[in-house]
């Protein structure tokens, strides 16, 4: 059997009702719910789901529509930067099923959601049409605010959908490889720092190969938000003994970190791995995967 992982990002945080709307809305059948995270400071929902491809879409479509009829990006405040009322919906391969499977499922479906509920659609990451598209921080520059006054200019012309901006704005889908969503919260306030340090580990700054990272306030912390997009390049320990090495040089410690959504069970290995100096850590090293190993063996 074929399954996919989607997670949906939603540009809405503060309203329970709505949050669980959507919650609801994505459970198409033979969609199974896995994680849903909620964050006011951010004003945004990841969900994450997984299924069969067909009714993963499926589910995909309805809670787009749904976000479109109860998300308004024209009164819609927060930290993390948005396009969209559905802000970003990537696929990604599981089991059964490679990734230009589905690319071609993410152009399935944002044709659908650009004919049926008249919103702009830009493909990114494996499914991008163009080179400029591939980072979804290039689609994204500017927000929805700029997309407003800059849809009919040819360089920001949607891949699906029409070239004008409503309440719920456009919506970008794409395919890609597992992706780590990881936040470290300093002993600070000075949101200044948080985003020079974020500035200094990005890829895109010359920092560490596969970052992405901003700097934001939340909840008076200053926060390194980031997605790790291969952590065979990047490993999560190293992310994490890097920024608190940046910050140690301003004299403030790391105070927590945080996954956002769900990460691989290797990750973590890894790092449990590099803290308690184990060496190489396979999953059958864990009596959970040496209990899956002998099923799979005997099965």
């Amino acid at each position: 059997m074929s399954i996919i992982e989607a997670v949906p990002n939603f540009s809405e945080g503060r309203r329970p009702e709505v949050i669980q709307a959507l919650v609801t809305a994505i459970q198409a059948p033979g969609v199974l719910l896995l994680d849903h995270s909620s964050d006011a400071d951010h004003n945004r929902t990841v969900i994450t789901v997984a299924g069969p491809p067909e009714a993963v879409v499926e589910g995909l479509f309805r809670v787009t529509a749904l976000a479109a009829r109860t998300i308004n990006l024209f009164e819609h405040r927060g930290e993390h930067p948005r396009l969209g009322a559905t802000d970003v919906v990537p696929l990604v391969p599981i089991t059964g099923i490679t990734l230009e499977a589905c690319v071609a499922l993410a152009q399935q479906l944002g044709a659908r959601i650009g004919a049926e509920l008249g919103l702009p659609v830009y493909l990114y990451a494996a499914a991008a049409t163009r080179p400029e598209r591939k980072r979804l921080p290039d689609i994204r520059r500017g927000e929805f605010e700029e997309l407003v006054k800059t849809i009919n200019q040819p360089e920001r012309t949607p891949d699906f959908g029409p070239a004008s901006v409503g309440p719920a704005g456009a919506v970008v889908v794409g395919a890609r490889p597992f992706l780590v969503a990881y936040n470290i919260y300093l002993q600070t306030a000075a949101v200044e720092l948080a985003k020079a340090i974020a500035k200094q580990i990005r890829e895109s700054s010359g920092g560490l190969p596969a970052v992405q990272a901003r700097g934001f306030l939340v909840e008076g912390q200053a926060q390194v938000s980031m997605n790790l997009l291969d952590t065979e390049l990047t490993p999560l320990h190293v992310v994490f003994d890097v920024v608190g090495q940046l910050a140690a040089a301003h004299g403030v410690a790391i105070d927590r970190s945080e996954l956002v959504g769900l990460t691989p069970t290797r990750v973590m290995l890894a790092a449990a791995a590099h803290y308690l100096k184990l060496g190489a850590m396979p999953d059958a090293a864990t009596v959970e995967g040496a209990m899956r190993q002998a099923s799979d063996v005997a099965g």
